[in-house]
């Protein structure tokens, strides 16, 4: 049996056109803000209050009611 270790985030930022998400493993993925129209239109006010949901399984933006998984920063592809 293969054990495989659970991503989560610890952490997010932004620069003026990407969302970075620093990961339990060390890594720092980033995405395209554009990906993510909800983020993408908030102010930077609004992107800075997030909180991690589920021990780290995403991120929780309440302001603008989004969520994203650190799965999905690994998987999301447009």
């Amino acid at each position: 049996m293969i054990k495989t270790k659970t991503v989560l985030a610890t952490s997010v930022h932004f620069d003026d056109t990407n969302i970075y998400m620093t990961l339990n493993d060390g890594r720092v993925v980033g995405c395209p803000m554009k990906w993510f129209p909800r983020l993408a239109k908030a102010t930077q006010s609004e992107r800075d209050n997030w909180e991690l949901i589920g021990d780290g399984y995403g991120v929780h933006w309440p302001d603008i009611d989004e969520d994203l998984s650190a799965e999905g920063m690994l998987t999301y592809s447009k």
